[in-house]
């Protein structure tokens, strides 16, 4: 049971820095949505990991099935104000968004 925990630990730590970096790179919205995204999976499966390690599988599976409904309803309200940006600033670009005034 614990040999595998490390490597798998190792892996699940580097999706996350894969997701961090994709969302202080870039400029583009829909590029930190993905980063984001991979972020939140990167912790779904430290979650499942964790509950494998204790030994409760079954509380771990019920928080995960709750974080991707929250996580679904999130992705798809910000991919909605993505969209509205895209059709009032005709771009996805961080830098010009920066210069909208309210």
């Amino acid at each position: 049971m614990i040999e595998f925990l490390w490597p798998t630990l190792i892996a699940v730590m580097l999706v996350f820095v894969i997701g961090l970096y994709c969302v202080l790179v870039t400029f583009n919205l829909i590029r930190l949505l993905i980063g984001l995204e991979i972020m939140i999976k990167a912790v779904t499966l430290l979650l499942i990991l964790s509950g494998y390690v204790i030994g409760h599988p079954y509380l771990t599976q019920s928080m995960v099935i709750t974080l991707i409904v929250i996580e679904v309803v999130v992705m798809v309200v910000a991919v909605g104000v993505v969209l509205n940006i895209y059709t009032h600033t005709g771009t996805l670009d961080t830098r010009s968004i920066r210069e909208l005034k309210g």
